[in-house]
């Protein structure tokens, strides 16, 4: 994973959130928890793993902590639907420089460990949380070959449970009528919509703000979770970052969305690449049958100056003297030895020309080959890019072509300004 921080020069920290039913969870615990064999993320660096650091771990697997508490009776799960949204993911997020220029790893954990507190506080409190952990084994390849030494992007991981309080009121079919309408229960009730419902937004006086029909402004909720993270954090002494940026799709797209926008300019070059190199191949078969074609005109000519012996020297007929026949066949003799001495400069240059053709066959043939072979072998590293292409278009039917579009610039905008950033700060320290 990569910082999903704009890189503008000013280190923002950004707080999304992910919603997920149970069939989902399972995935993001073996991702959170390293427990896949294997990554689709090359960034991730199997060597560092045990450098994650755990702010809560988990007691058991994530399902299994929710079915105890659901037992218990900490948190219900009345009135949800099979496929309902039980699990939320938090996901705090800094720019790699940042962490970089304040000392890396050691100041990450500290740093997280403040964010931890913030979002526990926004969460409910800790007990709603089944797991929190740092990543601190995905590397920032773009970075690491800009400063010529591996840097690794730090970002926390936070799988909680959305829960709300629910009053339950005693109904009109309570037998003592004097309850009707009164508070039976409280219960914790789990629900990621009610969790992140939008709220009116105030103003600076805390006033409601109306829209032109009078009615109130709504706040998004993910909004409202960059603010409190953002406040939270200020609050706790760290005063050299900055809100993510307000209005911008950036916070709410995920991980590997993110990262196919990035690797997309490597896929483009690739398929670029593909195209050059296929016109080159058609280009040199081509080149390849019209020499074959000469190749056969060659061979056709020869054959036409030598045509059957019969024609040139006929048998004697049945009566015929010696003299008679040889009368006859001298002036025969003597076109064919005039010929013969024709044919033979003919030959040895025809020959030559045929050698030379097939020299060239086979040196183009050699050279296809060997296309082919590198053809192959890109297609080869193109799959991972082409799978996540794939993805891509899911992107971009889920949020847009022209939403997507938008944020590609933007995020090429953003690479290319921190990297210039990067340069500037690494010269002058």
């Amino acid at each position: 994973m990569i910082s999903i921080a704009r890189n503008d020069g000013v280190d923002r920290i950004v707080a999304r959130n992910n919603n997920l039913t149970a069939k989902q969870i399972g995935n993001t615990e073996k991702h959170n928890e390293r427990k896949k064999e294997s990554y689709v993320n090359p960034d991730i660096v199997s060597e560092r793993t045990h450098l994650n650091y755990h702010y809560k771990t988990p007691a058991d697997d994530y399902e299994s902590i929710f079915a105890s508490m659901v037992e218990s009776g900490e948190i219900s799960t009345r009135g949800l639907k099979p496929d309902a949204k039980k699990y939320g993911e938090m996901i705090i997020d800094v720019n790699s420089a940042y962490f970089h220029n304040h000392g890396g790893y050691e100041y990450a954990k500290q740093f997280y460990a403040s964010a931890y507190r913030a979002a526990a506080k926004i969460i409910g409190g800790e007990k709603y949380i089944l797991s929190a952990v740092m990543h601190a084994d995905e590397k920032n390849s773009k970075m690491s070959k800009e400063l010529g030494k591996d840097i690794y992007h730090y970002h926390l991981h936070i799988v909680y449970i959305p829960v709300v309080e629910k009053e339950i009121r005693y109904s009109k079919r309570c037998k003592d009528p004097s309850l009707v309408g009164k508070v039976k229960e409280v219960i914790h009730q789990v629900s990621a919509s009610k969790k992140w419902a939008s709220s009116p937004a105030v103003d600076e006086k805390g006033n409601i703000i109306l829209n032109k029909n009078g009615k109130p402004v709504l706040k998004k909720s993910y909004s409202k979770l960059q603010d409190d993270i953002f406040a939270g954090m200020r609050s706790m002494g760290y005063t050299d970052i900055e809100r993510g940026e307000k209005n911008s799709g950036e916070e709410h797209l995920s991980v590997t969305q993110f990262k196919i926008m990035q690797e997309e300019e490597t896929l483009s070059a690739l398929e670029e690449k593909d195209k050059t190199l296929t016109a080159k191949i058609d280009e040199d078969k081509k080149k390849a049958e019209v020499i074959a074609k000469k190749s056969a005109k060659i061979k056709g000519m020869i054959n036409e100056e030598f045509p059957d012996a019969e024609e040139l020297l006929p048998y004697p007929k049945t009566i015929e003297t010696a003299g008679a026949y040889r009368k006859r066949i001298m002036p025969i003799v003597a076109k064919i030895i005039e010929k013969a001495r024709t044919l033979f400069s003919h030959n040895f240059q025809l020959q030559s020309k045929l050698k030379r053709a097939n020299e060239d066959i086979d040196r183009k043939q050699s050279r296809i080959n060997s296309l082919e072979d590198s053809l192959k072998s890109k297609d080869e590293e193109m799959k991972p890019y082409k799978d996540r292409a794939g993805k891509y278009n899911l992107l971009i039917q889920g949020f847009g072509e022209a939403s997507v579009t938008a944020l590609l610039e933007k995020a090429r905008e953003n690479l290319r300004i921190e990297a210039e950033r990067q340069r500037k700060n690494y010269y002058e320290r």
